[in-house]
């Protein structure tokens, strides 16, 4: 258990720039979700921005640590589970997303939208909402673990932090252009931004076939 105690960093430019680019591919699917979130609340105050990011961040940062881990302590079990990795992903995105489109088709009257537009306003996206989502977007990133196998716990620390904070920046990015689009299209924002989770859903699956 050497690897626990070895603090040294070896900061170095493969390592950087190693981890901007898992950040950059691992973040793709959160910045889908961050466009149907905003799609969902386009009235999202910017405080509201930043701790969405902030929980895919913070996801994306814990999962790769997470597989470093088991790969050093129990990397028997963890390649047991890897395959279901994707199926788990696919229901709680489809789950979600289903959910979405159901409300979107099943709007009641337009006396009621005045309604629905205040319970935006408060948020759709409730906290276990977006706890589910930053799970299902992240957890593939379980297998970054063996991409930084060989890393000190202070180097996979830094590199999952320069992940998190890779996936903060694209997801804020995606959660503006996503009120964007939903102030014009707010009537179908709903039913779009289910579509979008499926099909990432899917996406996922899919990627690990090949």
């Amino acid at each position: 258990m050497d690897f626990f105690l070895n603090t040294e960093v070896t900061i170095g430019i493969p390592l950087i720039l190693n981890s901007l680019l898992l950040g950059v591919g691992l973040a793709m699917d959160a910045f889908s979700v961050s466009i149907a979130n905003g799609l969902e609340e386009p009235s999202m105050k910017k405080a509201r921005v930043c701790a969405i990011a902030g929980i895919y961040a913070l996801f994306q940062f814990a999962m790769p640590l997470a597989g470093w881990f088991f790969v050093h302590s129990v990397a028997e079990l963890f390649k047991a589970f890897q395959p279901f990795i994707p199926w788990i992903a696919l229901i709680l995105l489809c789950f979600i997303g289903g959910k979405m489109i159901f409300e979107g088709v099943t709007k009641k009257t337009q006396g009621d939208k005045q309604e629905e537009e205040k319970v935006s306003e408060h948020g759709k996206l409730t906290a276990a909402v977006l706890l589910v989502q930053g799970l299902a977007t992240s957890i593939d990133a379980l297998s970054v673990g063996f991409t930084i196998s060989e890393y000190k716990v202070s180097e996979a620390l830094l590199s999952s932090a320069i992940i998190g904070a890779v996936t903060f920046a694209i997801c804020v990015a995606g959660l503006v252009f996503g009120k964007k689009i939903g102030e014009r299209f707010s009537d179908k924002a709903t039913v779009i931004g289910g579509i979008i989770l499926i099909f990432i859903g899917f996406e996922i699956l899919i990627k690990s076939f090949i």
